[in-house]
């Protein structure tokens, strides 16, 4: 495989090149077709190349392909932010910017929190991913292969244990170790912000405990301090909502978004409260690409599709069809290494783990390779990289979906064997 140019130090999951796709299918160089439970890692929750905004990006190419908006505003930037600081279920007047991707949205956060805080300290959480930039870097729950050999990193950061339905972790457990971080570790007065995840991503897609962000809301408010979502995988649809924090019944004083914003183009959004996001003083957000006018046309249209009913019924359809394969895989113990299915609605974690020979790595790496050489790309999460994460588009056609699956259980009943 010819990776000419390319540093060694890019990780790679499936060693193949594509060339096109469209919705839930790619195709790589030789003409071979797969179909995509990927997205491009959740960026492409209403699939490859959706006419509406194909059509869009197309037509804004035609306009302004780009200005920094910082030197002299341009229309599709104004248009995008009035309509989201609407279409985020926060309450009270809110404002924004524009990023290139998450983890300049995850600076951008962090920036404004301590500005208006005056701290410096976060609290973070165990298995959590904010991005490979050097602040938000210090955020991830996770050493290797992110932090390692890095030295020194911005902070203080402070890591929390994740509560969740699906880990094991309790509200209580998570309750205690924050209690005695800030009788033990660090005055309460010093932490700007708390970042986390309402459905964390990369960590295994666990849904964060519904008692404890009441909980965690309560210590932020009481103390002054931003509670941050970290929503740039699980916004946008991916959990059959369009923001994941509504199953929670709490509120964010800050949310961070990018991945599936735009269609595939890069942009992200710090969106949160005014009383936060107006309190910098000018000149002290904004980047020269951030807010290009194509992505923000990619991203017009991605509202308008959101806007309409269709992707949401979609997207109640394949939570759906997840849910219920599951549980027959589970009834036909199909094979022993099948384990719980994590997440909520149409974000879903499948884990491998075997009740006498433990968590399933290398169960996982065998379901990748023979997945992809049957023509279905998967990918994985976790701690353990034992659980596979289904970042399927929402758009999927219903026999797609099901001729997906059918490949996945195949390879499964394989795994009875390893």
């Amino acid at each position: 495989m010819n990776r000419k140019g390319i540093s060694s130090a890019l990780g790679l999951v499936h060693p193949i090149t594509l060339s096109h796709g469209k919705n839930a299918e790619v195709w790589d160089d030789t003409g071979k077709r797969y179909i995509d439970f990927i997205g491009g890692i959740g960026v492409l929750n209403l699939g490859h190349c959706h006419p509406q905004i194909v059509a869009a990006i197309q037509h804004q190419a035609s306009q302004l392909t780009h200005y920094a908006f910082n030197a002299a505003e341009h229309g599709p930037y104004k248009q995008l932010m009035a309509r989201l600081v609407d279409f985020v279920p926060i309450s009270g007047e809110l404002a924004g910017m524009l990023t290139n991707c998450g983890a300049e949205s995850t600076e951008n956060a962090l920036k404004v929190a301590r500005i208006k805080t005056g701290r410096t300290g976060v609290i973070a959480f165990d298995g959590g991913f904010h991005g490979r930039t050097l602040a938000a870097v210090n955020l991830n729950g996770k050493v290797a292969p992110y932090k390692k050999g890095l030295g020194p990193l911005p902070g203080p950061v402070y890591h929390l244990p994740y509560p969740s339905p699906n880990n094991g972790v309790s509200a209580q457990d998570t309750q205690a170790a924050l209690k005695r971080l800030i009788e033990v570790e660090v005055d309460v007065n010093n932490i700007a912000a708390v970042i986390v995840e309402p459905v964390i991503g990369e960590g295994g897609f666990l849904l964060l405990d519904k008692e404890f962000a009441t909980y965690l809301r309560e210590f932020c408010t009481q103390n002054g301090i931003a509670l941050i979502f970290d929503e740039i995988q699980s916004g946008f649809g991916r959990t059959g909502t369009p923001f994941a924090f509504t199953h929670l019944g709490v509120e964010p004083d800050l949310l961070l978004l990018a991945k599936s914003i735009a269609g595939g183009m890069p942009l992200g959004a710090v969106i949160g409260k005014a009383e936060w996001m107006n309190y910098p003083p000018v000149g002290s957000l904004g980047g020269t690409y951030s807010g290009n006018p194509v992505a923000c046309a990619a991203a017009l249209a991605t509202l308008d599709i959101m806007s309409g009913s269709e992707v949401w019924e979609s997207a109640r359809y394949y939570a759906q069809t997840i849910e219920k394969t599951h549980q027959r895989w589970m009834n036909e113990k199909i094979t022993p290494w099948l384990g719980n299915l994590t997440g909520i609605g149409a974000m879903r974690g499948i884990e491998f783990k075997h009740a006498e020979r433990g968590y399933g790595t290398e169960v996982v790496a065998h379901i990748l390779k023979s997945a992809r050489e049957k023509g279905l790309l998967l990918m994985p999460s976790g701690k353990y990289r034992h659980i596979i994460r289904l970042l399927t588009p929402i758009t999927i056609e219903p026999q797609l979906l099901n001729e997906g699956l059918t490949i996945f259980e195949s390879v499964l009943r394989e795994t009875n064997q390893l």
